[in-house]
């Protein structure tokens, strides 16, 4: 096995693997070479070259996100590591663990005109858990700097001791601060960045590593729960005729069927879910806008619950924020490890624990004689709208939300979907999927910027197909996530392509017009065919419901190539479409 000469870059790397961290993704560079030298010699991990580094910060997002483990991102110096930065703050509001481990200039080369060289301590203020900011090996501070001899040292006896003891106390420092980056991206599920100063010569390798690293301790998320704030709770849930369950971005199996089953055993609970949530239960209300969306004030009032509570990560459904902002509940609680978003403005109790941990302890303790009509009643209005739905796919022409409908009905069993943002997550909410389909999406910062390389990202390491669904803006956006060799074969995406941003015709605005074509819109005529031929993926078209059916019946058949099937919509018509939906289950 080959070593980087460089003691600094022998420590990251061995750190990372006794820290069990598995996959690196490095874009190429001069000044990240002894990393790259470290790691692709290594043969304890699994390295990807992936030259964009915007791209391949999302594609280790996508890894990390299936995963749940740290995935490393090594890049150069410079401007590299600011393109990280769109997926650094996604998994920092994902709950995502990445380690960014920058190369960086000697200290005294900064703001020196040396190139490729920007101030990178500290670069991701608040969108990381912890900056860890390591000292450059003695020896190569020294020679870098071109001194003959150290200042410090000058005129001083036993210069050789003193000089080891200085870079023994460099390596514990470093060793110290790797360690707890580590430690804290693995227990707080989300980025941490390390940046590594290194002096030239770059490429210098040995056949056996010159370090030795000191104890350390690997520290795993705790999950405790304080038995007294469960009695303390107790009474309100008892008490509450009206407890309505809010669960947001969920990972697969995150909570146990008998537990769910328990949960939907009481007449005063509601469940409402998300495509995100991969939670599936008879008794649960998902399509959260479907619901709400065409109630009046006094059925807002009558679903508003005397307590809340809500599981898992960020809500998609702007109407169900809307609705609880205004008809605030009396408590809410969050369950759950990571930090608590307050997006109602009222919570007012936060168990950090895990789903499963907190409902084994406390419904056990829970009295489901209350009286209540509260689910049976929107059971009703659910089963209305459910009617209505499938009325109106009927009598609407092809469009958007025809389109949807047909896609998400012949995913395959067992499969895995990855969802743009924007227009595709909000359509994909209107409908329901099979239990077996597992949803994931960027929703952190919900950015159009990286779900290609997301989704690319998760198919390498899935054990599932993976379905990828996106408009055309963030296709076309994120289209260097083609440009990398590990994308599956049978990875399909399917390019939904209204000519534009097609959301922003259901925003409030003035349509029809040129500026709102040109600066809001953003009106195009691309199409995807010259970027499949360029990155060798197998390419269909659908431009009506005959063509979209075709294509649907040979689209998962196994291929040599990746496929894309894109199919264009009449971006005139899907706004009016989807807005009339509303009005029409109403």
């Amino acid at each position: 096995m080959k070593y980087s000469k460089i003691p600094l870059s022998q420590t990251v790397v061995a750190l990372c693997q006794a820290h069990n961290i598995k996959h690196i993704v490095i874009s190429p560079g001069s000044r990240n070479a002894p990393l790259t030298i470290g790691f692709t010699y290594n043969k304890n991990f699994k390295c990807y070259s992936i030259v964009d580094e915007r791209c391949a910060a999302f594609f280790a997002l996508g890894i990390a996100q299936q995963l749940k483990s740290p995935i490393a991102l090594v890049c150069t110096s410079g401007s590299a590591l600011l393109n990280y930065y769109p997926a650094i703050s996604e998994a920092y509001y994902s709950n995502i663990p990445l380690v960014v481990l920058s190369a960086d200039r000697p200290k005294h080369l900064i703001d020196m005109g040396d190139g490729q060289t920007i101030k990178q301590r500290n670069v991701y203020g608040d969108h990381v858990h912890y900056s860890a900011n390591l000292k450059l090996d003695l020896k190569d501070d020294f020679e870098s700097s071109g001194e003959k001899e150290l200042p410090i040292f000058k005129n001083l006896e036993n210069k050789l001791e003193r000089i080891i003891g200085l870079q023994k106390d460099i390596q514990s420092f470093n060793e110290e601060e790797i360690s707890k980056a580590l430690n804290i991206a693995n227990s707080n599920s989300g980025p941490v960045h390390i940046n590594i100063p290194f002096g030239e010569p770059l490429y210098e390798t040995i056949d056996e590593p010159t370090i030795g690293l000191e104890d350390f301790k690997i520290q795993n998320k705790v999950s405790r729960i304080d038995l007294g704030d469960i009695d303390s709770c107790l009474n309100i849930w008892q008490n509450a005729k009206r407890k309505m369950i809010i669960v947001g971005v969920l990972s697969p199996n995150s909570i146990e069927e008998n537990i769910l089953d328990q949960i939907v055993d009481n007449e005063s609970i509601i469940v409402f879910t998300e495509t995100t949530s991969n939670l599936h239960n008879p008794d649960f209300f998902p399509g959260i806008d479907k619901i709400i969306a065409p109630l009046d004030d006094n059925d807002f009032k009558q679903l508003q619950p005397d307590l809340l509570l809500t599981i898992g990560g960020l809500i998609v459904s702007k109407k169900i924020k809307a609705f609880l902002r205004k008809y605030k509940p009396i408590h809410h609680w969050h369950v759950g490890l990571n930090n608590a978003n307050d997006t109602f403005f009222c919570l007012n109790k936060d168990f950090k624990i895990a789903p499963n941990s907190f409902f084994k302890e406390f419904l056990p303790q829970v009295n489901n004689a209350l009286k209540s009509n509260y689910k049976s009643k929107w059971i009703e209005v659910r089963q209305k709208r459910r009617k209505l739905h499938k009325a109106y796919l009927n009598e609407i022409p092809f469009s958007d939300f025809k389109v949807f409908d047909r896609i998400l009905s012949k995913l395959p069993e067992n499969s895995q979907l990855q969802v743009g943002n924007s227009s595709a997550i909000r359509y994909t909410q209107l409908f329901q999927l099979k239990k077996n389909i597992h949803v994931f999406c960027n929703r952190g910062t919900s950015g159009i910027d990286g779900s290609t390389s997301t989704a690319i990202g998760a198919s390498v390491v899935s054990n599932q197909r993976t379905t990828f669904i996106t408009g055309d803006l963030s296709f076309f956006y994120d289209s260097n996530a083609l440009w990398n060799n590990y994308i599956p074969k049978t990875f399909r995406i399917i390019l939904i392509n209204n000519e534009g941003g097609g959301i922003f015709r259901i925003l409030p605005g003035h349509k029809n017009t040129d500026n709102f074509d040109t600066f809001f819109e953003t009106k195009h005529n691309l199409n995807a065919k010259h970027l499949c031929d360029m990155f060798e993926l197998d390419y269909q078209i659908a431009n009506d419901s005959k063509s979209l059916e075709t294509a649907l019946d040979t689209f998962y058949n196994l291929s040599k190539n990746p496929k894309l099937l894109e199919v264009i919509t009449p971006s005139r018509l899907n706004d009016q479409i989807l807005l009339d939906y509303f009005d029409y289950i109403k």
